[in-house]
C-alpha cells in the first residue's frame, strides 16, 4: 500500500490550477457528505432481510461502510484516520439533521448530482483527467487531501 504522501503527491499532479482546486475545496467535502447521506438512506431493514445482518449499534450503510473505509485511513496513519473520523461523524450529524427535516435521500442526490458537475467542471478547467479514473481509492485520497490543503493553507494564514 501506499504511503499518504505518495497518494498525495500522486492526486496533487491533476489538481495544480487553483480554480480546480477552490472547486475541490468545496465539492469534495459535499461529495463525501452527500455519499454518507445516500448511505443513511437506504432502510435498515434492507440489511436486515437481504444479508441477515441485524445488530442494535448498526443502524444503516453509512456505519457498515464508514468503519471499512476507516481501516483504509488508519493504515495511512492514526491521525488521519483520526481528522477522518471527525469528518465522517460531522457528516453523519449533518444528515441526521436533514433526515429529521427534510428528505434526505433527495437532498443528498441533489447535492451529489452538483458537486460532481463541479468538480468535472473544475477538471475542464484543469485540463486533466479526475484521480479516480485511474485509481478508485482517490475517491478516499480526495477528502484527506481537501483537509491536509486547507490546513497548511490555516497554519500559513497564521504565522
Amino acid at each position: 500500500m501506499k504511503t499518504a504522501q505518495e497518494y498525495f503527491d500522486e492526486y496533487a499532479i491533476s489538481h495544480q490550477n487553483e480554480t480546480n482546486q477552490a472547486i475541490h475545496y468545496i465539492c469534495v467535502p459535499l461529495i463525501f457528505f452527500s455519499v454518507i447521506g445516500l448511505l443513511m438512506s437506504i432502510p435498515s431493514t434492507f440489511l436486515e432481510n437481504t444479508l441477515g445482518l441485524y445488530n442494535p449499534f448498526i443502524e444503516n450503510w453509512a456505519v457498515v461502510v464508514t468503519v471499512v473505509i476507516s481501516i483504509f485511513y488508519l493504515r495511512l496513519g492514526f491521525w488521519y484516520f483520526a481528522e477522518m473520523l471527525f469528518v465522517i461523524l460531522l457528516s453523519i450529524i449533518g444528515n441526521f439533521w436533514i433526515s429529521n427535516n427534510f428528505n434526505l435521500f433527495y437532498v443528498s442526490i441533489v447535492i451529489f448530482v452538483l458537486a460532481w458537475i463541479g468538480q468535472f467542471y473544475g477538471h475542464k478547467v484543469e485540463g486533466a483527467k479526475p484521480s479516480f479514473l485511474k485509481d478508485l481509492e482517490f475517491l478516499l485520497i480526495g477528502p484527506l487531501w481537501v483537509i491536509q490543503k486547507l490546513g497548511k493553507k490555516s497554519k500559513k494564514a497564521t504565522e
